[in-house]
This record gives structure tokens, sequence and C-alpha cells, in this order.
């Protein structure tokens, strides 16, 4: 007896067999990042950034300016683009003036000058060989005869370091009581608000000298400083956003299938404020940086013996008396570009973490 084909089965297959595979969802991260790459301002921006830190990441390791303390050029050199033939003849080397010196005959009047001349001939000899003295440098040097070049990498990383790592504390604190205080509410939120409305019953730059002041100089006591008093804004904003998410039917569908409080929080509403984190962390990095210029360029920020943007900045004041202006633009070239490079990375950023415009930009 012939059996009758199986319609119902074979119609099964044939379906399975024309179906594509289900493609799988991207991440929030990952599809950010593919509409981030779509703008050209936001990569050049981030590409910029990247070199900034890989240049700080040079100079941290010694790599790069790590003689930027040494005497290597006359004092005030111009640059090398900027120099004269007659600003180069002005600026003689040391060992060619303790050479001069040694031509001179004076054994008649000190019975030592014989000693003198040999001691200078030594010293000419000793600048000579092994630490000669230029004339001129790429970018300058200051009055003391150090490279502006190697002062600006080195206050490059510095400044940005103490901006990025005392935002990173400032946000850490501050999204991390925003996410309780608009979650939970209740008297967590009522202790929260309470200390944010005392720290912020006083100015930001007041509390920053005023710690400055007690604690002394340093990079640890700037982050520090920063980081535990300007977490304030950040908290605003995320307190704001999780009281608003908290009720939104996405949520309460998490709660309803068994999420934890910290599932809700972290997994669910933090992808989508994220981007005003970042904006206001970016915002943060640009307020701490100029935050360590003024409190550097009044003498409260770094040591002594470090240098920043603004520690030269404040050396360049008595400098441009005498038209030297060499140190002051590389300071705040060096300055302008990271933070303009930087605002427009975060920006594109935003854009690409916004939940309003992602089904725009698909």
């Amino acid at each position: 007896m012939t059996e009758m084909p199986d319609f119902a089965s074979t119609s099964l297959m044939s379906t399975r067999a024309d179906t594509p595979p289900v493609r799988r969802a991207d991440g929030v991260w990952r599809s950010a990042w593919r509409r981030f790459r779509r703008d050209g301002v936001g990569m050049t921006s981030l590409a910029i950034v990247l070199a900034y830190a890989l240049l700080i990441a040079c100079t941290g390791a010694g790599l790069v300016a790590r003689h930027w303390q040494d005497e290597v050029g006359v004092p005030d050199a111009p640059p090398s683009f900027a120099a004269t033939s007659a600003s180069e003849r002005a600026a003689l080397p040391a060992a060619a003036a303790a050479a001069a010196r040694a031509g001179v005959d004076i054994s008649d009047v000190d019975p030592l000058a014989p000693r003198y001349k040999e001691w200078d001939l030594r010293a000419a000899q000793y600048h000579a060989q092994a630490r000669p003295i230029a004339a001129t440098l790429p970018l300058g040097a200051d009055r003391l005869g150090r490279d502006v070049l190697s002062k600006a990498l080195k206050g490059t990383q510095i400044s940005v370091s103490v901006g990025v790592l005392a935002a990173i504390v400032a946000t850490l604190i501050g999204a991390s009581l925003g996410a309780l205080a608009g979650f939970f509410g209740g008297w967590i939120g009522d202790l929260v608000e309470w200390g944010y409305n005392v720290l912020t019953a006083v100015p930001d730059i007041l509390l920053f000298f005023a710690f400055a002041a007690v604690f002394g100089r340093g990079i640890a006591t700037l982050v520090l400083i920063m980081g535990l008093t300007g977490w304030t804004s950040q908290y605003r904003q995320v307190r704001a956003e999780f009281l608003k998410h908290s009720r939104r039917d996405y949520v309460r569908a998490a709660e309803a299938i068994g999420a934890s409080a910290g599932a809700r929080m972290f997994r669910h509403i933090l992808p989508n404020v994220s981007h005003v984190i970042l904006v206001r962390m970016s915002l943060m990095v640009v307020n701490f940086i100029k935050a360590e210029v003024i409190l550097s360029y009044l003498g409260l920020g770094v040591a002594t013996d470090q240098v920043s943007w603004g520690t030269m900045l404040a050396e360049s004041q008595s400098e441009l008396i005498l038209g030297h202006w060499w140190q002051l633009a590389a300071a705040t070239v060096a300055m302008a570009v990271f933070v303009t490079a930087f605002s427009l990375t975060a920006d594109a950023w935003r854009d690409a973490l916004d939940p309003k415009l992602r089904g725009q930009q698909r």
C-alpha cells in the first residue's frame, strides 16, 4: 500500500529551510559605536584625544620629556622658527663665555688667576661635551633655559591627569548617590539631599581654595579635593533621570518578571541615562582642568618641583613683559586643543547614546 506524503511535515521543513536565521540585536554600546563611527567630527576628535592619551602615557613612563627640568638652552632662547641672526649672536652659550673669560690675564692682580683659568676651561669642556647649551629650541626656552616643548608635554600629562581622575572620582560619587536617591527615595533620598544642599551652599572654587590651603599642594590632593567637592552637578542630573525612568513601563515590566533592584538600576536604567552621565563628566573634566590651572597659577596647585599648564601660565606672566611669548603660547594651544577635542568627542557620544535619537540615526 502506497503511503501518502506528509504535507504538514514537508511544509514545515521547507519553511524552516527558507527562513533566514534570526539576527540577534546589537547591545546598547555596540549600536552606539556604530552610530558614533558615522560622525566625522566625533571620530576626528576621538583621534586627537587618543593621541593625547598616548602622549600622556609615554610621558608618564619617562619616554618623553623625561629631562624637562634640565637647562638645555640659553635663558629665554627664542623658538627655532622665530629666531633671527641677531638674537642667535646675542645668546652666547655658557661654554663660549667661559672660554672668553679664560683668555683674560689677571695674574698680576689675583695670584689664584691661573687656577681660575683651569677651572673655567674644565667647565667649558664639560658643558661642550656633556650638555651643550642651545641658542634656540623648537619652542624656545624659559627664563631658566628649560625646554618649553618638554615643559608643555609634562604639563599636559599632569593637568589632564588631574582633570580626568578628579572627574572619574566625582562621577562615581555623584552617579552612585544620584541613583540611590532617585530610585529608592524615602529616607535615603532625604539624607543624600541634605548632604547635597550643605555642600552646594559654598561655591566650588572657595572649597578648592580652602582644602588646598589646609592639605597643601600635590596631584593627589587636587584629585581628592575636586572629586569630593565636585560631584554635586553629576548627582543632580542623575537623580532627576532615575526619578523619571524608575516609573516607566519597561522598568515596571522588569520588576514584574522578578528583576532585582540592582538589575533595574544598572542593567535597565543606567544604559538609558549614560549619555547624561557622559556629557556631565566631560564638562567636569574641562572645569577641573580650569580649576587646576587657576590653583597652580595662584600657587595652591601642584608642587614646586612639578609643572602644569597653570604653572607655565604663571611663569609666562613675567616673561611677556620682555616680549617672550612662546611659553604662554605653548600652554594655551595645548590646553585649547585638548579641551575642544574632548568636548566634541563627548558631544558625539551623547548623540550616539541618546535614546531619543536612536530611531532617527538607524
